[in-house]
């Protein structure tokens, strides 16, 4: 496909001259060669959608794709399908495989694996040693294989002296330490949030202490030493408001939260639906209005799907049996679109797309002519109905099948390759 033309849409990217303009977009070649009121020309693919918005492209900082290991959960081939139709077209890889990501072969497998498609994917390799949080990995080798940042995914590092010494070691070549903060030891046999929910349902809690404890414990490490530190899938208001103070105090520390977060409160288990057992556990609502404000002052600097595929075998049990997550790539800008009623829609873009590029290091990008096309296509009108036929992923492990939402995404453009969604003749071939 070499030329793909873009009609009438709203360009959103404060990087480009055209911010805030509806213009037509002709892309050539995987590169903008025109912007303009109105293009007449010829395209191998016309998209022509009403309300249709551009931004540079969306990067999802947490996405677990099982690929090696448990490929029936997701391959890395249907998990690029997912991030595509959910509007990403990068996204880092939690290093939860089996072997773990943390040799430059393994790093390689990802890289290379299925490359010729619209998302890019970047692995983050593990920081310790299969992820159990004794021994440390080859960090620097793992970086000049393409490694993009460093985590242990699911397994919160519990070792206060590894923390320490993980911070020093990745200050040299400017590397990002990821951490999702829990307490284990405060969390274990927990199912749920600590709360009345919780009592009522005679289930046991996980106190949002636990969750607060280890960003006040990294907080004063990365104090100690230096460095930079993000925290993934922060929950509650004590969390919101450490970095916020730790910001004011000028550590390098940022954070984000994954996008379901923000839906449902513990209230909502009261039928014990395994697919609202995500880690960290749903909250309070106070917790959520908290999570609102910190992403409208700027403490949270990004949104992640936290997108976790899991099979009916470990899912389909008794609650306090099943396992923690759910998948989000195809659901998180519906869900964020559908819910927000505080952020403007500039801002909200800016949570998915150039602020996960910033904290990552990744190269700028914008939407400009002679610039490689990497895009998300979306609108923020669309009323539409989640099925299990909008799911790509391998695993259905979701509560949103039924939901309705406000908000859709149309697809994506990048690395000179297109992934649209068709409706009707709305996303056409004009040949």
């Amino acid at each position: 496909m070499t030329k793909i033309l873009i009609q009438s849409a709203q360009i959103l990217d404060s990087a480009s001259p055209f911010n805030g303009q509806t213009k037509s977009i002709l892309i050539e070649n995987g590169i903008i060669t025109q912007i303009a009121d109105q293009i007449s020309i010829q395209a191998d693919l016309t998209i022509d959608q009403p309300n249709l918005k551009v931004s540079t492209g969306w990067v999802d900082m947490r996405v677990s794709a099982p690929d090696p290991g448990y490929e029936y959960r997701e391959s890395l081939r249907s998990v690029r399908e997912a991030a595509a139709t959910g509007g990403f077209t990068e996204i880092t890889l939690l290093p939860n495989t089996q072997p773990v990501i943390q040799t430059k072969e393994s790093v390689s497998y990802l890289t290379h694996t299925g490359s010729n498609h619209a998302v890019k994917i970047h692995p983050i390799a593990a920081v310790t040693i299969d992820v159990h949080g004794k021994d440390l990995t080859e960090m620097m080798d793992l970086h000049q294989a393409g490694v993009i940042a460093f985590s242990d995914g699911h397994e919160p590092l519990q070792n206060s002296d590894m923390v320490l010494k993980v911070l020093q070691y990745l200050q040299p070549f400017g590397g990002l330490f990821i951490n999702r903060p829990e307490d284990t030891l405060l969390t274990k046999f927990g199912t749920m949030n600590e709360g009345l929910p919780a009592t009522m349902l005679g289930m046991k809690g996980m106190p949002r202490m636990a969750e607060s404890m280890m960003i006040m414990r990294d907080l004063r490490i990365l104090e100690y030493t230096g460095g930079k530190i993000h925290f993934t899938c922060i929950s509650t208001a004590e969390s919101v408001e450490l970095i916020r103070q730790a910001k004011q105090k000028g550590l390098q520390v940022t954070c984000d939260i994954a996008a379901h977060q923000i839906a449902f409160t513990d209230g909502d288990l009261m039928e014990f639906d395994t697919n609202l057992k995500v880690n960290p556990p749903f909250r309070g609502q106070s917790d959520i209005d908290a999570l609102w404000i910190g992403l409208a002052d700027g403490t949270i600097d990004a949104i992640v799907s936290d997108h976790h595929p899991l099979d009916v075998e470990v899912k389909n049990l008794e609650f306090d049996l099943a396992s923690f997550g759910i998948i989000g790539l195809e659901t998180a800008f519906a869900v964020l679109n559908t819910y927000n009623t505080k952020l403007p829609t500039e801002q909200l873009v800016r949570l998915l797309s150039k602020q996960p590029r910033h904290i990552l290091g990744l190269p700028t990008i914008s939407i400009s002519e002679n610039q490689p096309a990497n895009l998300t296509l979306f609108d923020t009108d669309t009323e539409w109905t989640f099925t299990e036929k909008d799911i790509r992923s391998l695993s259905k492990n979701t509560p949103f099948i039924g939901k309705n939402f406000k908000g859709k995404v149309w697809g994506v453009i990048n690395q000179g390759q297109a992934k649209l969604v068709r409706q009707n003749s709305e996303i056409r071939n004009s040949k």
